[in-house]
């Protein structure tokens, strides 16, 4: 299946052309999925709507539960050394769960005993290990989400606080940066990576509204990731408008979805393309969506 009338926008630097071809439908009816990723060539991504991980099959495109748990609102899954962790959005915790999809660890606090708020997307560390955004409330005025740390053990650690709704986040590709997307204050962070996890050297990355007009005036970036070149993309739960810039936070370019929300990304294990997710309705529950593939020139 095809999707029709999608715009792509190649503009700016000029470093990134137009993609290659219209995307692919993989799941057509998707219930606010977010958080995609691959392990072992297959596709995996939470459906916060209908409180399952899904998984769709490469070869056969079929579609199949992975994991399940009323009451979660997944908004990420990450494949984690033989495990998969889950962030718990709606219920305030962590889950791990094995391929028997049953839960083998559970978290609902860091290692002081402050429970998690709004658990909401993982990147790993390089070292068995993964950092965790924990958003908050979803109210925009208090600023209290942090940034946590989940090591090789077990170890849940609060490593930046203070943060406008921390969202997405990302491990450049030397390791020695973390990238956080601060969604109500539309804006990419970045911190120093220390060797046990730590976090420090907070600093501005960029400001969408400054770099992408396209984007408005109060654009939400909410998942990022690195491509295969070097270049963070930037999906926004505010519209279908998905950004590329350069490690130095210059545009590189857009992509247009026919959506009013493309939160979500992931690229593929050969670097031909990438997994986009959209929110065709963000207002009305189960929030229905879809899952795309998009392929590189």
């Amino acid at each position: 299946m095809r999707l029709t009338g999608i715009a792509f926008l190649a503009v700016g630097l000029g470093a990134m052309p137009a993609l290659a071809a219209e995307p692919q439908v993989l799941d057509g009816a998707a219930a606010f999925p977010e958080g995609p990723a691959f392990h072992d060539g297959a596709l995996i991504y939470a459906e916060y709507g209908g409180n399952v991980v899904s998984c769709i099959d490469p070869e056969t495109g079929a579609k199949s539960e992975l994991w399940r748990e009323e009451g979660c609102g997944p908004s990420a899954v990450l494949p984690l050394d033989g495990r998969f962790l889950v962030t718990c959005y709606d219920s305030g915790r962590l889950e791990a769960f094995g391929t028997d999809d049953a839960t083998t660890q559970s978290w609902e606090a860091d290692a002081e005993g402050d429970p998690l708020v709004g658990p909401n997307d993982a990147t790993p560390d390089g070292k068995g290990g993964a950092y965790v955004t924990a958003s908050g409330p979803w109210e925009s005025e208090p600023i209290v989400g942090r940034v946590l740390h989940l090591d090789a053990d077990g170890v849940l650690t609060t490593v930046a606080d203070d943060l406008h709704y921390p969202n997405g986040v990302a491990l450049s590709p030397a390791g020695d940066r973390l990238f956080v997307a601060e969604s109500e204050a539309g804006r990419i962070i970045s911190f120093a990576v220390a060797e046990d996890g730590s976090l420090s050297d907070r600093r501005l990355f960029v400001r969408l509204a400054a770099i992408d007009p396209a984007s408005g005036v109060l654009p939400y970036p909410d998942g990022i990731e690195f491509g295969p070149d070097g270049a963070l993309w930037i999906g926004q739960f505010s519209s279908g408008r998905i950004l590329a810039v350069d490690p130095f936070g210059e545009f590189l370019s857009a992509v247009e979805l026919p959506a009013p929300a493309a939160p979500n990304l992931a690229f593929t294990p050969d670097g031909t393309g990438f997994v986009a997710v959209t929110v065709d309705d963000p207002a009305a529950p189960p929030y229905p969506g879809k899952v795309l593939r998009l392929e590189l020139p």
